[in-house]
């Protein structure tokens, strides 16, 4: 229960930057395109051959498709093992994250860059589905494990390596050319903070049960 006052902070914190980056894009988009062209420039290069491979290889896990595979299977796997709050903390965010990224891609209605695309990618740009999705399935699946793991030691191995992880989805968003950097900003911010949110209540109801 000590965690609430820093999670409430870090929610705010990612709720206010989103909603900063939103104003922007909302009504002086063009505020932004200083900040989204120097963060391009320095993600793509000059579009290195390894790099390509791996990026257009990471941003796969940010696809609905693979996002929604590996949520029904965390939450199945869950709900067998009888860890019925983190089931429906997993699946909540994770229908959470299909609601937001539908309801506010369509409110905004960006486009994306104009620049070359290597992976084909429909919609509109703001925010970045795969960075938001990515935040709120795996983040969750952070707070479970390092819930359930006693050892210190794999805690932050596996936080470590699975923030990485969203990291690099949301990178691979800007080096494959569908999303401006603010997109994925705006993604990663409002998948945190919401995050955060839902973390309080599923921390509630873990000591109450």
């Amino acid at each position: 229960m000590q965690r609430k006052p820093l999670s409430y902070t870090l929610a705010t914190l990612g709720l206010l930057v989103f909603l900063f980056l939103a104003f922007l894009v909302k009504f002086n988009p063009e505020a932004l395109n200083g900040f989204d062209r120097t963060i391009q420039t320095a993600v793509r290069g000059d579009l290195p051959q390894t790099l390509t491979t791996f990026f257009t290889m990471v941003t796969v896990v940010g696809n609905t498709s693979t996002q929604a595979v590996i949520a029904i299977i965390a939450v199945i796997f869950l709900a067998y093992r009888k860890h019925k709050q983190e089931a429906i903390f997993l699946a909540g965010n994770s229908l959470l994250a299909a609601f937001c990224i539908i309801t506010i891609k369509n409110i905004f209605q960006r486009p994306r860059p104009s620049i070359l695309h290597l992976v084909q990618a429909d919609g509109y740009s703001f925010p970045s589905g795969h960075s938001m999705g990515t935040m709120l399935i795996i983040g969750s699946i952070i707070v479970i494990l390092c819930g359930r793991v006693k050892q210190k030691g794999w805690r932050c191995l596996i936080a470590v390596a699975l923030a990485a992880l969203i990291f690099c989805v949301g990178l691979s968003r800007i080096y494959v050319g569908v999303h401006y950097p603010s997109d994925v900003l705006a993604g990663f911010s409002l998948g945190f903070g919401l995050l955060n949110v839902t973390n309080v209540i599923y921390q509630n109801r873990i000591y109450k049960s």
